[in-house]
This record gives C-alpha cells, structure tokens and sequence, in this order.
C-alpha cells in the first residue's frame, strides 16, 4: 500500500510555494507525515570580474545560504504550525538537487507549484517542475493554481479522479488513488479516455472490460467512466464536470531508474482545474 510518511516541499518564498504548503500540511495532517521545507539557491552567474578570489566566493555563498536559512526558519510557521517540520537550505541547479534530496531522503511525494507569476507564465510549465516531473521516483503533486490554495484549515480533497491509460502503471496510479481515497473519504471516479476514432463497439467494450478489471484487481469503490477525445481534454473537462479536488495520473513504464512522464500529463496539468498528482 502507498504510503506518505515524508513530503518534500520546494519553496522559493513565493505565494505559489505558501499555496503549495497549505496542500502539503492538509495531507501531513492525515498521514502524519514529516514535512521537508527545502530552499535550493541556485548558482552565480554574475560577472564579478578578475579581482574575485576564491575565498571570497565562498564568503558570499556563505551568507547567502545564513541569509536563506534565517528566512526560511520563520516562513511558512503559521501555515505549518503544529507538524513535525524540518527544513533545509543546499546549493546547486534547483530541479537537480530536489529530486537528488527527495530520492536520497526517501521522499513519498514531492509538493511544488508549477511555474512562477502573472496570468500567462502559470500557465506554462516551468523548467524546474518540468525536470522534477521528469526525474522523481515518487509522485509529484502540482498544479498551476495552488497559488488559489484556500486557508490550510479550509483545504479539502473531497473527490478524486483517477485518470488511466490500462497500460503498465494503471495499476499504481489507481491503488493510490484509492488509498487516498480512504484516507480523506473522498469520492472516486475512475476515467479512460479512448480514441475519437474507436467507435467501434467492440472497441469500447474491452476497454470497459479492462477497466472493470482494473478496478477489482485494485480493490477500489469508484464510479466508471470511458469516454471518447483527446485525452487532456476529456480529463480536465470531467475534472470540471465532477468538481474534483484532485486528478491522480500515472507515468510511463521505468526507462532506467525513473519512470519517465506520459505525453499527455504536461497538458494535464497545465488545463487541469485542480490539483494534479503524477504517480
């Protein structure tokens, strides 16, 4: 069975970040999870000229990284309060050391917005989050609006989409949606998005048979749909429809150590109107 016993929270002192915390501290709070508030500073590329020295260098990344750490001591403190909460400053390429730290620490689930500010960039995935989705060997949650996030005492996963592909991962992905289920007593939907062209009665007869199957083999109590359209758009639209709290996908099969993201979920998330868990 799935489990969260650590969250890794990626935090740039943003509003998107705070967003994300209040996602993070509502499953904490259920799961009993430990919760990892991680700044990463980035390098230096400014042009500092011959004069610089070495030890000077490590001078300034010294005070940054003590700059980083007073601040983020206090950050988030009232939106976290109450959980077991540790956190920690590293230096390095952002997306590189999370999923280096999240796979290191054995991290269950990686909470981080999507991209940074103004109408149009959120709606485009950053690289950062791109690379994560990419890289991590665990579920990542995201979304484009958890800067929308209501008050950490006001936030509610009340139902949960499924969205599968019946290839190799559905399984997974579905066996977690359905723990979480449990855990916040939510009501299930479980969605395949067939072809536009397969028309065929036959066509969406098996695919309903496999999903049937799916569905007894993961032991989850959930309504069926199968629906004909590109896969994106029929997905967020029955997010829409059903009001979901959360849309839970799977990733592809492992190509290596990580599992490598479906050609679909980029657009998932990026339409989704709720948040969006990739298994």
């Amino acid at each position: 069975m799935p489990s969260i016993a650590k969250i890794l929270l990626p935090v740039d002192f943003s509003e998107r970040a705070a967003g994300a915390a209040r996602y993070a501290r509502c499953l904490a709070s259920r799961c009993g999870s430990e919760v990892v508030v991680l700044h990463v500073l980035p390098p230096l590329h400014s042009d500092f000229g011959t004069e610089i020295t070495g030890a000077m260098l490590v001078d300034v990344y010294r005070t940054r990284a003590e700059q980083a750490a007073r601040e983020l001591e206090s950050y988030l403190a009232d939106d976290l309060a109450g959980l077991n909460v540790r956190r920690v400053v590293l230096n390095g390429d952002p997306s590189t050391q999370i999923v280096t730290y999240a796979h290191g620490e054995g991290a269950e689930l990686i909470v981080m917005p999507t991209h940074g500010y103004g109408p149009f960039r959120r709606f485009i995935l950053g690289s950062n989050t791109a690379k994560v989705l990419h890289d991590a060997d665990c579920p990542v949650w995201t979304g484009v609006h958890l800067d929308q996030a209501p008050a950490h005492d006001e936030v509610a996963i009340t139902s949960i989409l499924c969205a599968v592909d019946l290839g190799p991962q559905s399984l997974k992905t579905l066996a977690w949606a359905s723990w979480l289920q449990q855990r916040f007593q939510a009501k299930l939907t479980i969605l395949h998005a067939v072809a536009a062209h397969a028309d065929s009665a036959g066509i969406q007869e098996i695919a309903e048979e496999e999903l049937q199957h799916l569905q007894r083999e993961a032991g989850a109590q959930a309504e069926l749909l199968l629906e004909a359209g590109e896969p994106s758009r029929v997905i967020c639209a029955a997010a829409s429809r059903i009001r979901a709290s959360l849309v839970v996908i799977g990733r592809g099969s492992a190509a290596g150590d990580f599992g490598r993201l479906r050609t679909n979920a980029y657009a998932i998330i990026r339409q989704s109107p709720c948040p969006v868990v990739s298994v």
